[in-house]
């Protein structure tokens, strides 16, 4: 049962795993992660939904709960600002050559809450409803980041002429 979940649904899994991690090894790392956690809570699947939205639903939570570890991580813990972090991060990172547009580019910079609404919204075709489900948040949140989402991308790309708004 899991092959057949894994052939409808894997490759589009592992989109979202690629649109929400920095690397492809992250990305690979997710999918795996996600695919194992479904095999062992596959018992508590009610077949009475939709199968996406619990597998995406997942995919987010097993994201999140990663981002979560590493901003615990008492290596991250001893520098004295974020970007000294970042430099950090990105100087251990032998993340490829990123091939993004400019506006992923600048998805990418959003804070990670309206980023991920983005993601599932835009990138993943989910509805108000199903984002919020998978969230965790009300709809109206979803809105409400989606539209704050869409000025911050506005403000950051008002020089780009090749993107219309």
């Amino acid at each position: 049962m899991i092959n057949q979940h894994i052939n409808q649904y894997g490759k589009r899994l592992y989109g979202l795993c690629l649109t929400l991690c920095a690397s492809s090894t992250e990305a690979d790392d997710l999918y795996q992660e996600t695919w194992l956690k479904v095999v062992k809570n596959i018992s508590q699947y009610d077949t009475a939904k939709e199968f996406e939205p619990w597998l995406t639903q997942i995919c987010v939570n097993t994201y999140r709960n990663t981002l979560r570890r590493i901003a615990r991580s008492p290596i991250f813990n001893g520098f004295s600002s974020n970007e000294e972090k970042d430099a950090a991060i990105e100087s251990v990172s032998s993340a490829p050559p990123k091939d993004y547009s400019v506006l992923h580019e600048a998805i990418d910079r959003l804070p990670e809450k309206l980023r991920v609404t983005i993601i599932l919204f835009y990138f993943r075709d989910m509805d108000l409803k199903s984002t919020a489900k998978v969230l965790g948040i009300p709809v109206g949140t979803v809105k409400s980041r989606l539209s704050k989402s869409k000025k911050l991308l506005k403000e950051a790309l008002k020089n780009e002429s090749d993107i219309p708004f």
